[in-house]
């Protein structure tokens, strides 16, 4: 996986097929147009789903999305729609999308599809819908490569199953996605502080966020979670939002990416880097907005300083009042006039 904080993952899913129809051309055309526009974003990783309808899902499975934006009843038909891809087809857009500088990676739903990938993707994503599946996971997990898994729908304890049965299988790079299982996410439900949760309670692995609440103009949604310590961050992509389809009402266009993107470098700068120091930008504030010990009154060298003939003002060029008790009782050594700032030469 590339270096970068936080490493983000467009999630494309399947809907190239949709934007392929609007557009006219070929699925595999369209699918390479989503890279194109996911390494303009400045996006690190363009992912998609490998699976056939006949294995992932038996055919009378409901519909558990959104049927005002996806109006198909049954998951076997809506993955009936969208499985013509093969192993040739994601070896040439895993090529195409090395070749645009960006990692690759396609979610397996069946052995297969597993078995084929694994010396195309840069790393493994398993879905949150497969956390239970834990033969499914070991196999997955014995390849050797890094692994992200989403942890959506799941109880604490199934999250550690999971877990436990990559170790064991042999995955040495284990990320964790914090992930809600609603298309889409109702802002109230994200539950973004589940981030820190899974940070505790599995602090050797790598934590990130997939995400399913709808864009809106600020991003904010990536931005919190990202303060909220979210390493990887996943999200749908899409070209146009307002196309029909089970993953484009919910998913960001390239221009939401690119406004996550500047929030998170916004972000780092903003935080900055943790010492407590003085700034360049602060040694003239600093000297003219402190304060130093003043004569409140005209004096004769010789005079004894008390407690009345000081007060402190700006600026903080002269003896600081810090040091007040070391002045006090001090002598003049020339005659001073009021309103004159001490410095150490003249006592």
């Amino acid at each position: 996986m590339r270096a970068a904080k936080p490493y983000v993952i467009a999630e494309i899913g399947v809907n190239y097929y949709d934007t392929a129809r609007v557009m006219g051309i070929s699925p595999l055309e369209a699918a390479k147009l989503y890279i194109d526009k996911a390494a303009g974003a400045g996006i690190d990783c363009a992912k998609f789903q490998s699976y056939k309808a006949g294995t992932i899902v038996s055919k009378n499975s409901p519909a558990y999305w959104d049927t005002t934006k996806e109006p198909t009843k049954t998951q076997y038909e809506l993955f009936l729609k969208f499985d013509s891809f093969g192993e040739a087809e994601y070896r040439e857009l895993s090529e195409y999308t090395h070749g645009k500088g960006l990692d690759f990676t396609s979610t397996p739903f069946d052995y297969a599809s597993a078995d084929y990938l694994e010396e195309l993707v840069d790393f493994y994503k398993i879905s949150s819908s497969d956390l239970s599946n834990l033969p499914f996971i070991r196999h997955i997990g014995a390849k050797g490569k890094p692994v992200v898994l989403s942890v959506g729908a799941a109880y604490l304890s199934e999250v550690d199953e999971a877990v436990r049965a990559l170790k064991e299988s042999g995955c040495r790079d284990l990320t964790l996605l914090h992930c809600v299982l609603s298309y889409p996410t109702a802002p109230e439900n994200a539950n973004l502080r589940i981030i820190q949760t899974l940070k505790r309670d599995f602090p050797e692995l790598k934590v990130g966020f997939s995400d399913h609440v709808a864009p809106d103009e600020t991003m904010m949604t990536l931005a919190a979670a990202y303060m909220l310590g979210a390493e990887v961050i996943e999200k749908h992509f899409t070209l146009d939002k307002t196309l029909p389809g089970n993953d484009h009402y919910h998913a960001g266009e390239p221009e939401d990416f690119a406004r996550a993107i500047a929030n998170f470098r916004w972000i780092d700068t903003v935080l900055g880097s943790g010492e407590k120091t003085v700034l360049d930008c602060e040694r003239v504030p600093r000297r003219e907005a402190r304060r130093s010990l003043v004569l409140t009154r005209d004096m004769k060298a010789g005079e004894t300083l008390h407690k009345e003939d000081l007060m402190p003002k700006r600026p903080g060029t002269g003896i600081s009042p810090a040091y007040t008790d070391i002045v006090l009782g001090r002598k003049l050594v020339r005659d001073l006039a009021e309103d004159t700032i001490l410095t150490w030469d003249m006592i």
